[in-house]
Formats: structure tokens, C-alpha cells, sequence
């Protein structure tokens, strides 16, 4: 079983220890209309190979998911050189982000047959005229319910995923709508196992994860180190609940970083892009230095938190069913 990177396809047991929610580069629409949002694309590919490199070298890190929507900025390109430069695997995605903050209006209009032509041209033949296939399907919904015009996306990565085959791996806000994007998929006919859900470690409830790991689902746990949606510590007691209720094998770890930007980064708040213009984006490997010892402490080993790092990635992409727990 292979799956597609940027580099092309790469077989599952290769893929090693795994990011599953990173970013190259984001930009929201309409960021490259703002003279004030300066924008170095060298520069750029030089930080994003620095990082990488120091993730690979120091944090034995081999496989990074970038799942940037199609309209937040995505350049395949440019993954592709920073994967050649840094020896990083990247997988990239097809798919829209959520209405508010995506979801260009052309697409609005297009019924899900034809979203999901755009989806599986991009999986199957290749993104625009680069030749670079997406690994995976983004789906993204907003908070305190999917939208209408959401809804109809999601039909679509239904529609690109039966016909694809390849796994599904969303967004959520406020970590709330992930058991309602699980009902969405099981009423489209996508496997449970196909789906990652995103951004579950927002919601401080055990009960809120381990449903969704018991509908069969993966469990993000992919935004490690944003403190000013929880803490670190919430995620850490979180996980090992997760772990000794027998659901070790779902859980993914990442943290949603982004190694640079153009404009502004619109969902946060004024005192936040002002922090991040003064001092960068955070560091990519505050999992590995500061979040692992945690997990540790509260008495995960060495074994289980590098099969949740390596054989939950591998697993999600090979489209094998987690062990019952």
C-alpha cells in the first residue's frame, strides 16, 4: 500500500514517525490584495526547509501532512521543494476549509457532484499541471453547527472518498461537530476508519473523545502548544485516559504549526498576530521537547507513544481498521 506525497507515492511502512496536521504555508483569501502583507517566497522555503530539517535530524520525524486547503494559500510547489531540500516526506490534501472563512463563492454555488470532480481530478490525475497528487480529502466545519453550504462540501469529499479510496481528515471549531461529521460520513457510506477527525483536543470532555474514538474514528490531538485554546496539560490528561481506555490506537498527535504566512492570520485574535509578527511562528518541535515528557510523566512509555506517532499514521493510510479496543 502506498500513499501519494508530494514526491509521489511512498509505500505505508516507510512513512516513520508522523506529523498528521502541519503547515508549510497558510494564506486566507484575499491576503495577496494587502500591500501591507509582505511576502518573500524564498525566504519562505528557506525557513520551511530549516524546520523540517531540524524536525528530522533532531525529532526523527520522516512524514509531515500538510492539509491546507485549496484556498488558504496551498502551493504544492513549493511543498515539493521543501520536501526535496529537507528529506521530509510531505502529503498534501484536496479539499475546501469552512464556510466563514473559506469555500470560494464559484464553489458554493456547485452542486457536490461537481465539488467531487475537483476533489478526485486532484487525487487521482494531479493538482493543476503540477503532476503532484493529494494523499488525502480535507473536510472542515464551523462551530456550534455545520452550515448548510458546509454540509454540501462534506457530501462531496464523501462522493471523492467511496470513488478514491483515500482517508478523510477535517477540521473542527471550539472542538465541537466531530460526532456530527462522523453521522455525516456514516450516512454517506465512508468507513469510520477512513476518518480523522480534527482539532478534538479544543474540547476539554474525555467523554467528547472517547466517543468518537468509540464510533471508530481517529482522535486528533493535533494542535498541541495553541495554550489560548487549552492547555497542554487538559491534552496530556486527555490522551492517557484515551490510552488506558483501550483507544491508544487512535489517537494522533500533531500541532498545527505553520512555518510562515502572507497577511494576516484572520481567526486570531489582534494580540496574537501581533505576537506572531514579533516573534515568528512557534517552534515545530515543541511536541517533541516539552509535550512527550508530559505524556511520560503521566506514565505513557517510550512503546506507546511511538506507536502512536508511527503505527496510527501508517494504519490511517493503509486504511486498516484500528484494534477493537
Amino acid at each position: 500500500m502506498d500513499v501519494q506525497t508530494v514526491l509521489g507515492p511512498v509505500p505505508v511502512q516507510q512513512l516513520g514517525r508522523t506529523l498528521m496536521h502541519e503547515h508549510i504555508f497558510v494564506a486566507f483569501p484575499g491576503a495577496e490584495f494587502d500591500p501591507q502583507a509582505r511576502f518573500d517566497r524564498r525566504s519562505l522555503a528557506d525557513e520551511a526547509v530549516r524546520r523540517l530539517t531540524e524536525l528530522r535530524e533532531r525529532c526523527s520525524v520522516r512524514t509531515f501532512v500538510d492539509p491546507c486547503p485549496i484556498e488558504l494559500g496551498r502551493d504544492v510547489g513549493l511543498m515539493r521543494e521543501v520536501s526535496e531540500r529537507s528529506g521530509v516526506h510531505i502529503v498534501c490534501a484536496t479539499g475546501f476549509y469552512y464556510e466563514d472563512m473559506g469555500i470560494p463563492p464559484y464553489w458554493r454555488k456547485q452542486p457536490p457532484e461537481d465539488v467531487a470532480h475537483l476533489y478526485l481530478r486532484e487525487l487521482q490525475d494531479g493538482i493543476g499541471d503540477t503532476g503532484i497528487r493529494a494523499g488525502l480529502i480535507k473536510v472542515a466545519t464551523d462551530a456550534p453547527a455545520i452550515t448548510p453550504v458546509e454540509s454540501a462540501i462534506l457530501k462531496a469529499a464523501c462522493i471523492a472518498q467511496r470513488e478514491s479510496g483515500a482517508p478523510i481528515l477535517t477540521h473542527t471549531n471550539a472542538g465541537l461537530c466531530g460526532p456530527e461529521q462522523q453521522a455525516r460520513f456514516a450516512e454517506e457510506g465512508v468507513p469510520m476508519h477512513r476518518c480523522l477527525i480534527g482539532h478534538c483536543c479544543a474540547n476539554p470532555n474525555a467523554g467528547y473523545h472517547l466517543g468518537i474514538a468509540r464510533r471508530g474514528s481517529y482522535v486528533g490531538f493535533d494542535r498541541i502548544g495553541k495554550h489560548r485554546e487549552q492547555l497542554d496539560t487538559v491534552r496530556a490528561d486527555n490522551i492517557v485516559k484515551l490510552v488506558r481506555a483501550g483507544h491508544g490506537s487512535q489517537v494522533m498527535l500533531s500541532q498545527d504549526s505553520i512555518c510562515g504566512y502572507r497577511g494576516k492570520l484572520v481567526t486570531l485574535s489582534p494580540q496574537d498576530q501581533a505576537a506572531i509578527a514579533r516573534h515568528g511562528p512557534r517552534p515545530m518541535t515543541h511536541l517533541f521537547d516539552v509535550f512527550l515528557p508530559m505524556l511520560k510523566e503521566r506514565g505513557l512509555t517510550d512503546a506507546e507513544i511511538a506507536s502512536i506517532l508511527e503505527d496510527n499514521p501508517r494504519r490511517y493510510f493503509a486504511g486498516e481498521p484500528p484494534p477493537v479496543a
